[in-house]
């Protein structure tokens, strides 16, 4: 087992690797480290791990894999990464494969022997995947109707979309979204950390949508091998009927596919079936159904990612821990 203290060398093999997630790469550990988290990078042989630690009062620390392993024969990393916990007193490790359901991958069948199921997850759970394989106008064909018209209707009521670093700008649309959506954001600098590490690697893009000078969407989206993931976006009040939220998504789809992705992953909708989700839609606005009606016009197939693993070192703690957040294992 190796210990890479290389940010480059750990790339190195995430690039490597077919499909590794973004949230896997070592500039991903850097944003978080400006948040509590410290990064760590462990590779043996066929497989590897950026495992991020959070510090918790006396002493203790939370351990996090975000969309990792990679690689395979995960079972490799266990028995180092115990003793790794058991240096920094982990009250519990939390695992978040790059999988989806139905799960016919052996790796997680090995994390069943010492692991926890935990069905409620940090990163969401539900995603909708629209495919950028095709050319544009059979992208376009896999929309629904009425988004390919909102699409078309943006352009011709004259919403300009522009690639820029107006940070200043996103995070007063943020601002706006937030107060009227009522969820929380993070500062400022949150979003410009981010945007400072990854654009200049060319997989960040910040889009605004304008009309007459004046922003009223935008949006952030992250590039990586072929995936692509809308992962912050706002908008205004104002314009509304112009429809720029439409046009602004396509365009970013279209960035994507510049960039060689073959996949966009729309980043987050409800955690229910697509039956209860198509029942449901029209007549709901609470939390995330509201964005799952605008999503969905996108065309993207409906994925759900597989559960969390936690393997739990100290009990005492992490039930308490569990009792606060609302974390079960089981």
């Amino acid at each position: 087992m190796t210990v890479v203290n290389s940010n480059q060398k750990w790339d190195e093999f995430v690039d490597s690797v077919p499909g590794a997630h973004i949230l896997q790469t070592a500039s991903w550990g850097v944003f978080k480290s400006y948040y509590g988290w410290q990064p760590i990078h462990l590779i043996e042989e066929n497989c590897g791990a950026q495992v991020l630690f959070r510090n918790l009062p006396l002493g203790f620390s939370i351990a996090y894999i975000p969309k990792g392993p990679l690689g395979t024969q995960w079972d490799q990393l266990w028995s180092e990464l115990d003793g790794i916990c058991e240096k920094k007193h982990a009250i519990m490790l939390i695992v978040e494969p790059n999988l989806w359901e139905p799960l016919e991958n052996d790796n997680t069948l090995r994390l069943h022997d010492t692991f926890h199921v935990q069905e409620h997850t940090i990163q969401p759970r539900r995603t909708l995947m629209v495919d950028l394989k095709g050319d544009e106008e059979t992208i376009l064909a896999g929309m629904k109707q009425k988004t390919r018209y909102n699409i078309r209707l943006a352009q011709k009521k004259d919403i300009v979309i522009s690639q820029t670093d107006d940070l200043e700008s996103f995070y007063k649309i943020m601002r706006i979204t937030g107060s009227r959506d009522g969820f929380a954001l993070h500062e400022k600098s949150y979003y410009q950390r981010v945007y400072n590490l990854f654009a200049p690697l060319g997989q960040c893009a910040l889009l605004h949508a304008s009309y007459e000078n004046k922003v009223l969407a935008s949006l952030m989206v992250f590039a990586y091998q072929q995936q692509a993931w809308y992962f912050y976006g706002a908008s205004s009040d104002e314009e509304r009927n112009r429809m720029p939220t439409y046009l602004l998504q396509w365009e970013a789809m279209r960035w994507a596919k510049s960039k060689g992705c073959t996949s966009y992953d729309l980043w987050g909708v409800p955690d229910t079936d697509e039956d209860t989700l198509e029942a449901q839609f029209s007549d709901r606005s609470n939390e995330l159904w509201g964005v799952y009606r605008f999503k969905r016009g996108f065309g993207g197939k409906l994925l759900r990612s597989a559960p969390a693993y936690v393997k739990v070192y100290h009990p005492l703690l992490y039930r308490l821990i569990a009792h606060r957040t609302g974390m079960q294992a089981g």
